[in-house]
């Protein structure tokens, strides 16, 4: 598939720059059939049936943006050593033979170009250090649409989700920043099941394509877990016939990594294809899996996410779960209606069709 089959246009008014005090919702059970629930999120957990399973991601984001006296905007992704960092910089910008001044008495030095690029510190970078001087990592297109580069005061909270509990995201799983814990206590009280998986978000989610079509782009890979009962739980709600939800793109990456044979196992002599009788299995390691058009997906029955860039890895993604021009008709419809797009936008919802049934 060419990555201009992932294009379409958009007005820029509707980039969301903040969370709303309520979410808008599209749903679609049906092949182009749109439909926006008009009590949004108290409306969907109707389409919740008993014994269901929701699975969410816990992870945290990471305070790992850093602007330089010079100008320079940097996120740290990860280290090789105590001095020695990955880093996302417009390195293009930075000469060589030339220092970035940080805050703290902070100097690094550009030792290896590229993307990722790699630096050197003077000194030991702490999580401290970053909780004092370091911005979360918005998309660059909530600043573009803000004309400011650095977070609001607001940003600390608005993007992080209700649970996050493990440090470790360079961004928002952010179909997740629509629910609270009160939302989960309701479809807990009407019977649904609610387990986590934990995906720290890295280059693999956020890096755009830049080759012509999907084939020739490789995934960057990152750290996910499946806890024994999570993975328990879904097994025994498929047995019983219920339906798998993922909330977020992340969620579904993670379920059918493993589902897939493409997440480490803590058992590793237990043969993947019997993965979905296993119900002892343990996943936990780094996942490459890219989610096109032409997957077949085992465990995620309902898709629950934002509306995504446009050519990016993410609505290849709902288009591999919910049909290409299908996805692309819902975005159109949704546009035209006002809805808030990408990270701090509104909600859409993806039932699986099978894909002969989307051919009919």
């Amino acid at each position: 598939m060419r990555i201009e089959e992932l294009d379409f246009p958009y007005p820029e008014n509707l980039v969301a720059t903040e969370r709303a005090p309520t979410s808008r919702v599209l749903i679609t059970q049906k092949p182009y059939q749109f439909q926006e629930l008009g009590g949004g999120l108290k409306e969907l957990i109707e389409f919740f049936e008993k014994g269901d399973v929701l699975v969410i991601n816990d992870t945290k984001v990471l305070a790992r943006r850093v602007f330089s006296e010079q100008g320079l905007e940097i996120l740290f992704l990860d280290s090789k050593d105590e001095l020695t960092w990955s880093v996302l910089c417009p390195s293009t910008r930075w000469k060589n033979g030339t220092k970035q001044n940080l805050p703290g008495g902070v100097e690094l030095e550009l030792t290896a170009r590229g993307r990722p690029q790699t630096v050197t510190s003077n000194i030991k970078l702490t999580a401290d250090y970053f909780e004092q001087y370091g911005d979360l990592p918005l998309p660059p297109y909530i600043q573009k649409a803000r004309d400011e580069r650095k977070n609001r005061a607001q940003d600390k909270t608005q993007y992080q989700t209700a649970w996050a509990e493990k440090p470790g995201s360079l961004a928002a799983p952010t179909a997740s920043l629509h629910f609270s814990q009160d939302d989960l206590t309701q479809l807990k009280n009407k019977g649904v099941v609610i387990k986590h998986v934990t995906l720290h978000v890295g280059l693999g989610t956020f890096l755009p394509v830049t080759t012509d079509t999907l084939d020739e782009h490789v995934m960057h890979a990152e750290l996910a877990e499946i806890p024994q009962d999570t993975w328990e739980a879904i097994l025994n709600a498929k047995a019983h016939g219920h339906h798998i939800w993922a909330l977020g793109t992340t969620v579904t990456r993670t379920l059918e990594s493993a589902a897939h044979g493409l997440l480490p196992r803590t058992e590793p002599d237990v043969a993947c294809e019997t993965i979905l009788q296993d119900t002892q299995a343990l996943f936990f390691g780094e996942t490459k899996l890219f989610i096109k058009p032409g997957f077949k997906f085992k465990i995620v029955d309902r898709l629950m996410t934002n509306f995504h860039q446009p050519k990016s890895t993410l609505l290849a993604l709902v288009a591999a779960f919910a049909g290409l021009e299908n996805v692309k008709r819902a975005y159109a419809w949704a546009i035209d209606l006002g809805f808030r797009l990408f990270s701090y936008g509104d909600l859409s919802v993806w039932y699986k069709v099978e894909l002969k049934e989307w051919e009919k």
